[in-house]
């Protein structure tokens, strides 16, 4: 069956200007998909244009009348924005008319939405938002929760490892990822009260590749697949990383650009800088995951481009293929029935 992808096309930084344009892109490389685009059709068909046949086969529209601003109140676009194309996208998806829905809005507004209309998982407190980021492995680290829940339990924190467990064995195809809990040092006497607790539901957990405490700079070592945390925490480390990557790219930029001679220095390192960019791009890994609802919904970057747009649009469909939400379900279930039978 092909899978079917809402698009929130009035949100974000440059709403159908970007949204579009991916959609199309995407379709043209892909034949095993169906996207609906949501937003004010006049604006969305004049963007769309005359296609081929074969993606407009593939391409309907949804028309929204309203959108949520970037800075509005996460309250008041649940109350007041039901005819925006945020809601419009999810509301599909719980209607089964979509598998998944993609937006690039407001963090606040897309998660609160998302729970308040698609619910969360049995066993599931609440939410989280998972992302991966690249190291020096090669491969990727997937790291949550980053923004959605600032104080959360050590329950909770045993949640998100077995979500972000579950998400990186789909769509990684790892078969026993790893999981670290990050802390301000490896040793067990370190840490808070809430921290520890977590430590020991996840070291009593059989089914869960619990390696213990890491550090944050053993998200980029690669020494685990998934690192657990509040979102206090991850967002945090998040922004510091954007922050560090864009003075290093600054300094770079400084350097070559001094003289003739590091000009021409630049010229010959060319290849070097281009693959290095290639690697660690981080439009290569839009795409958070909203991990914990019934119904999968991926936030992209609010300023995202066409390019890191696609990879977001990727993502998902990825998470639907692998049927994420119903995997985490039954694998959460498996592990609180196996610790009741302890207790």
């Amino acid at each position: 069956m092909t899978p079917r992808i809402a698009l929130d096309a009035m949100s974000g930084d440059q709403g159908p200007e970007v949204v579009v344009p991916a959609a199309l892109q995407i379709l043209s490389e892909r034949d095993d998909l169906h996207l609906i685009i949501v937003g004010d059709e006049a604006t969305l068909k004049q963007q769309v244009g005359r296609q081929s046949v074969s993606i407009e086969q593939r391409i309907s529209i949804r028309h929204a009348g309203q959108r949520v601003e970037m800075d509005e109140l996460a309250s008041h676009a649940l109350r007041y924005k039901k005819d925006s194309s945020m809601r419009i996208a999810i509301n599909l998806v719980k209607e089964g008319v979509a598998d998944a829905c993609v937006s690039a809005g407001n963090t606040g507004a897309l998660m609160a939405t998302a729970r308040y209309v698609l619910k969360t998982l049995p066993g599931i407190d609440r939410p989280a938002i998972i992302t991966a980021l690249p190291n020096m492995e090669g491969t990727c680290t997937h790291v949550l929760d980053l923004g959605a829940n600032i104080d959360v339990s050590a329950e909770q924190l045993f949640q998100f490892a077995v979500m972000g467990s579950v998400l990186t064995q789909a769509v990684d195809n790892l078969p026993n990822p790893r999981i670290g809990l990050l802390n301000i040092g490896q040793e067990e006497i370190k840490g808070n009260e809430r921290v520890k607790e977590a430590a020991k539901l996840l070291a009593a957990s059989g089914s869960i590749n619990y390696v213990g405490f890491v550090e944050g700079d053993d998200i980029f070592k690669g020494t685990v697949d998934v690192v657990v945390c509040d979102g206090f925490v991850g967002n945090v480390s998040l922004k510091t990383t954007e922050g560090v990557a864009k003075m290093i790219s600054h300094y770079v930029k400084q350097s070559f650009n001094q003289n003739l001679w590091t000009r021409f220095a630049a010229l010959i390192s060319l290849p070097i800088i281009k693959n290095l960019r290639k690697k660690i791009d981080p439009r290569r890994y839009n795409g958070a995951s909203l991990v914990g609802l019934r119904g999968i919904v991926i936030k992209s970057h609010g300023s995202a481009d066409v390019l890191s747009f696609t990879y977001a649009i990727k993502e998902a469909l990825v998470e639907v293929q692998k049927n994420v939400p119903s995997q985490i379900s039954h694998i959460l279930a498996t592990l609180l029935s196996e610790r009741r039978r302890v207790e």
